[in-house]
């Protein structure tokens, strides 16, 4: 199949399009896109700045990618938006390139379903198989882990980590790290149990989900403290990898400012 584009669209010649890729009416892509093999983008698209975008991608209508970052020290650099492969990102979806202040890069993983009107800001990092329903944002430099889920109109505080198969409830504001397996909400958002749905689905074991719910209770319910935990996971028999996967993410949480890993790199 050949490429397929719309009359009315406008493509800077100095673009580059893969093979079977098809671009829908008064589409915008502007002459540092490239797009990879099989991509379906819609219309009304607009591809701006140093934007690459893997294969089989379908981009619906009035997305915009590779806007400039709303970042007041933002100097002009020539940074990026990175995406996957294989991901659908919904109409009205914005997703900024990155500012100067880490590696240059937005960069989206594969296989992700962003709902309409999601908003992604610069230096944002998803990995794969990640949904974020409608209306919700994402503060600059958030990390989103493989297999989480963002429930809808939800408001993610910069540089807040979301833990992979965690689940954040609809209209959520999330100030602090999500850990892995939970499933948090409120305003602010706090854990509240395992995401067990996740957990089930993505074939997690019992003995594991057990283990994964007694962390829970030690660490949110019973509030022992993390050595204290460990030890008594230690005894259990339920140090397993995901535990310690866990207890790992919660140890840099509390190791950086505000509930946020990541924060104390920038107030570095």
């Amino acid at each position: 199949m050949a490429i397929s584009i719309a009359n009315t669209a406008w493509i800077d010649p100095r673009a580059e399009i893969g093979e079977e890729v098809e671009v829908g009416p008064f589409t915008t892509i502007g002459p540092n896109v490239k797009i990879g093999t099989g991509t379906k983008i819609m219309n009304s698209v607009t591809l701006m700045g140093h934007v690459t975008i893997g294969r089989d991608n379908t981009i619906y209508p009035h997305a915009v990618l590779g806007g400039e970052p709303q970042d007041i020290s933002y100097a002009g650099t020539d940074t990026k938006v990175i995406v996957g492969d294989g991901n659908i990102i919904r109409e009205g979806v914005t997703i900024n390139r990155a500012s100067e202040k880490e590696d240059g890069i937005t960069r989206i993983g594969d296989n992700n379903f962003l709902m309409a009107n999601t908003h992604v800001a610069h230096d944002c990092k998803l990995g794969s198989h990640i949904i974020i329903a409608n209306g919700s944002m994402l503060g600059g430099h958030v990390h989103v882990d493989d297999h989480a889920s963002i429930s809808g109109g939800v408001a993610v505080h910069h540089y807040t980590t979301i833990g992979s198969f965690s689940f954040v409830g609809g209209l959520s504001r999330v100030l602090h790290d999500v850990p892995p397996y939970m499933l948090c909400e409120g305003s602010p958002a706090r854990p509240r149990c395992i995401n067990i749905v996740a957990l089930k689905r993505n074939n997690f074991d019992a003995p594991v989900i057990d283990a994964l719910a007694e962390t829970h209770r030690l660490m949110y319910r019973s509030k022992i403290g993390l050595d204290a935990a460990r030890e008594v996971l230690r005894g259990n028999d339920r140090l397993l990898p995901q535990v310690n996967h866990l207890l790992a993410f919660i140890e840099g949480q509390q190791e950086g400012r505000h509930g946020r890993g990541r924060e104390a790199r920038r107030a570095a």
